[in-house]
């Protein structure tokens, strides 16, 4: 049975202007160093600058996979969910949101299941095994990770990724997609990881 395998990862930690710091160079470094055992068809990135970034750094360690650009990874807000459904911690967040903000949400996160969240062959693959590292954003990875699970669309709201942190998705045909791992950062040391993850963590 043909199975695809989704490596999910934000981008490395950014300053201010969305350029990679040290720190999210090392970080970026140290996910390549863990991929590199994996048999990479293709390393697909957001095409804002820090996401290629990291893409470039992590393929230094698959030289031979390919590295595109997917517009559909780009950082965007996949559903905007309605006052009833918004949990108290995000009140106010999308006050001032219009319908076509909600309409614009809604094909994005469309467009996003369509291309990755799906077993089918992917025309001009062969049924194989496939196994795509996608970086991107935090929203685009908690949108996959909340369909994955089946949970209702504002659950979106609060899986939240750290920088270069590891999330693993997992497709077969007719069966229910897998969440194998979530936001795994085993492959930083303690002073790298949580970057970009809400201050309120308490380690």
């Amino acid at each position: 049975m043909r199975t695809r395998h989704l490596y999910l990862a934000r981008h490395g930690h950014a300053d201010a202007l969305g350029d990679l710091t040290a720190d999210g160079r090392r970080q970026a470094d140290l996910l390549g160093r863990r991929l590199a055992a994996v048999p990479a068809d293709v390393i697909w990135h957001s095409p804002v600058p820090r996401a290629a970034a990291t893409a470039r750094h992590i393929a230094e360690h698959l030289p031979d996979v390919i590295v595109a650009a997917a517009d559909e990874l780009a950082d965007h807000v996949p559903y905007i969910p309605a006052a009833e459904e918004t949990p108290s911690a995000w009140r106010g967040r999308f006050d001032g949101s219009s319908a076509g903000d909600v309409a614009a949400a809604s094909r994005r996160a469309t467009a996003l299941l369509a291309r990755f969240a799906t077993a089918d062959p992917v025309p001009g693959v062969p049924e194989t095994d496939t196994h795509e590292i996608l970086i991107g954003h935090a929203p685009p990875i908690a949108w996959l990770v909340r369909d994955a699970l089946g949970a209702p669309p504002a659950r979106w709201l609060g899986l939240d990724s750290a920088n270069t942190a590891l999330t693993v998705l997992r497709y077969r045909i007719g069966e229910p997609p897998a969440l194998v791992v979530f936001n795994d950062q085993s492959h930083l040391p303690p002073e790298l990881r949580w970057t970009g993850f809400p201050r309120t963590v308490a380690l």
